[in-house]
């Protein structure tokens, strides 16, 4: 996907005043729009059996053993649980804020791409409420490793959610995974974007051992993780109409709006005004003939002569204006000033 972090022929340097309230909004958005869409509790357990019947047809469940070993051997399960529970709000936001300052040509195009696929992300919510493994009935095989291993943590039995908090999250929201989706984000621009080998060995890593975690605690299943990869790539082919559409919005608002209200459009003051424009109206002095000249021979009232000053017909002339300049002068005879 490399035209979603390619950096943009034009623009201006983003500037964080404008960019921080805009993912908080976006952010804040989606967070509420998960907890709103709920969906049926038996609805959502049908799509997830689903889900499982299908990973058992096509030979794709490897959920159960890796389930097994997370809930058997504390010394995986309890570290995949911190993982679950914190990277994914950790990681990211350090991703973007690194495109930022050191990558900042490509930083719109990224920061586009996340948003994009996190409101697809939503849409899948609301459209396929999913129940998670570890919500199943227990004759399904799958044992919720957060909850077994919750003494160790901020977590209860709502997932990620600290204690007492499970009510303001939305448990069935599991497919499409985007703990896989904002991994894999991460990873393509640590790997894009990273000089250093550990920086692009840890981008192919961490979207790798972010979907393993997934399935091992039994927060989702793998075809979960498919589809927050497919979410990604989507959101991605959307980069460039979505950043057209916005520039677009841009200049209009540019156009239509001055002061304050400008910022909100051109992310700086001035209404967008172009600063090469003011640089040179505050150094060209203003015309304040408007436009009327004096005919030939013709004096201003009240301008003052000299005796040097030659007839009429050369006031307007080369001459006068070198007699004038010789007149400034601090070299000139005092008779000439």
């Amino acid at each position: 996907m490399p035209h979603a972090t390619a950096p943009p022929a034009t623009g201006h340097r983003p500037r964080w005043w404008t960019e921080l309230p805009l993912i908080a909004v976006v952010y804040a958005l989606y967070s509420v729009g998960r907890l709103l869409v709920r969906g049926d509790v038996s609805t959502a357990v049908d799509h997830g059996l689903a889900i499982l019947r299908l990973e058992q047809a096509l030979y794709l469940n490897a959920e159960h053993p890796l389930n097994r070993l997370f809930t058997s051997t504390p010394s995986i399960g309890i570290p995949a649980d911190f993982a679950y529970a914190s990277l994914h709000y950790l990681v990211t936001p350090a991703v973007l804020i690194w495109m930022f300052r050191r990558r900042s040509a490509a930083y719109r195009a990224a920061r586009v791409w996340l948003m994009n696929s996190t409101l697809l992300g939503l849409v899948g919510f609301t459209l396929m409420p999913t129940c998670p493994p570890r919500l199943l009935d227990a004759s399904h095989g799958f044992v919720d490793t957060m909850a077994q291993y919750s003494a160790y943590g901020w977590w209860g039995e709502g997932a990620s959610a600290p204690r007492g908090l499970s009510g303001m999250t939305n448990q069935y929201a599991a497919m499409p995974s985007l703990h896989v989706g904002w991994s894999l984000w991460c990873g393509i621009l640590l790997w894009r974007h990273g000089r250093h080998p550990l920086v692009r060995a840890a981008g192919i890593a961490y979207p790798l051992i972010t979907t393993v975690i997934v399935m091992g605690t039994a927060n989702h299943y793998f075809l979960d993780a498919v589809a927050g990869a497919a979410v990604m790539g989507l959101g991605a082919l959307l980069v460039r109409p979505v950043m057209r559409t916005a520039d677009r919005v841009k200049a209009w608002g540019a156009a239509r709006f001055t002061g304050p209200a400008a910022v909100l459009f051109t992310g700086r003051s001035g209404g967008g005004r172009s600063p090469v424009a003011g640089s040179v109206s505050a150094t060209v002095p203003p015309n304040v003939s408007t436009g009327c000249k004096t005919s030939p021979g013709e004096r201003i009232p009240g301008q003052r002569t000299t005796s040097a000053d030659p007839p009429g017909p050369v006031v307007g002339g080369t001459a006068a204006r070198d007699d004038a300049g010789a007149a400034a002068s601090d070299d000139a005879p005092a008779a000439a000033r």
